[in-house]
């Protein structure tokens, strides 16, 4: 098969011939027909996360097709069109038996504890209690921009952050992962202030339903323009870019009571973020974090997009091909339009 590949931290990414990979027992091979492209693949290529060993295959946002089956898999069958979360858990510890497969003890992800989805086929664990069917009208870029970015953000908006109708809420940092949780604060009735350093992709979240829209640049302080739009604080906040600013901004922006989600990663120098925690007292404020969505709770987003509710196509900015994005990788992490970019295959 080829794959993007990368033998060194910050090294070169190079598209090579590479073995095929062979199911485990429990689990299945996928023909990648669509992966997403993330800020998250970025860090692991930098060394971020301690979990990853080279060479590595990045790539975790996935959608595709069963190209073999293990021999203790009876659930799903060759040919079958799937998606799955970037985490995926093995269903045998305390996390997984409450139903935090997002968090488990000892979860497979691709494209960071073993190779990805750069590649024409990967090799996928925990097939039984991960893989989600794809709705027979979903097309393999759509449903590749749900494993990471717009799951996440579901799950932060819907069951970390319990945004309610009419309640505000601000997003910080306009990206993937941004413009999914502004789609689905408007869906669920929220008023959404959206914040951002670049115009189109505050464009872009005009369109996908923010209220008011502030270039985080051209604001003496976006605290108090997010206070001022929202009449004394949002009662929920999102970091959806991953700074020692953006996480801080949300924070300060929070009405009493109010819950900041945290989803942007926070790496290197970045990692420690100074928090107001005079405020978490006096305020009484939550803070909370979304690492990913559980399979099982696909059905209620699968459900919003097939009322039309949400429409996570529009996200996609860019589709490129592997060569392509390899080449583009170590330059410039970043889409080449606001929004998802996606590697078709």
């Amino acid at each position: 098969m080829r794959a993007a590949i990368y033998e060194a931290f910050q090294g070169p990414v190079e598209v090579r011939r590479c073995d095929d990979p062979a199911p485990t027992p429990d689990g299945v091979v996928l023909r990648v027909r669509a992966t997403g492209i993330c800020r998250s693949d970025w860090h692991g290529w930098m060394g971020h996360d301690p979990d990853i060993s080279v060479p590595q295959v990045p790539g975790h946002e996935i959608a595709g097709e069963i190209a073999e089956v293990g021999s203790e898999v009876a659930s799903w069958h060759v040919g079958d069109r799937v998606t799955l979360p970037f985490v995926c858990g093995c269903g045998n510890c305390g996390q997984c038996a409450s139903g935090n497969e997002q968090v488990c003890d000892r979860q497979f992800q691709p494209g960071f504890t073993h190779w990805g989805s750069y590649a024409e086929y990967v090799s996928i664990h925990y097939a039984e209690r991960n893989l989600v069917a794809l709705p027979d009208d979903m097309d393999f870029v759509t449903a590749a921009s749900l494993g990471c970015r717009f799951a996440t953000a579901y799950r932060g908006i819907v069951a970390q952050g319990r945004l309610q109708q009419g309640e505000w809420l601000a997003v910080h940092g306009c990206g993937g992962v941004g413009l999914a949780a502004v789609m689905i604060g408007q869906a669920l009735g929220g008023r959404v202030v959206a914040v951002d350093i670049d115009d189109a992709a505050l464009g872009l979240a005009s369109a996908m339903g923010a209220e008011v829209t502030l270039n985080a640049r051209q604001e003496p302080s976006v605290v108090d323009a997010i206070r001022a739009a929202s009449s004394g604080g949002v009662q929920v906040s999102v970091d959806a870019l991953g700074s020692r600013e953006t996480c801080t901004n949300s924070i300060r922006s929070l009405a009493k009571r109010g819950r900041h989600v945290q989803i942007g990663l926070l790496a290197g120098e970045h990692r420690h973020p100074p928090l107001p925690m005079e405020l978490v007292i006096a305020n009484e404020l939550e803070i909370v974090g979304s690492h990913g969505m559980q399979a099982h709770a696909y059905g209620e987003m699968l459900q919003m997009i097939d009322d039309g509710r949400l429409a996570p196509r529009k996200l996609v900015g860019s589709t490129t091909d592997l060569e392509s994005a390899a080449r583009q990788f170590v330059v410039d992490y970043q889409p080449a339009a606001p929004g998802v970019s996606v590697i078709v295959f």
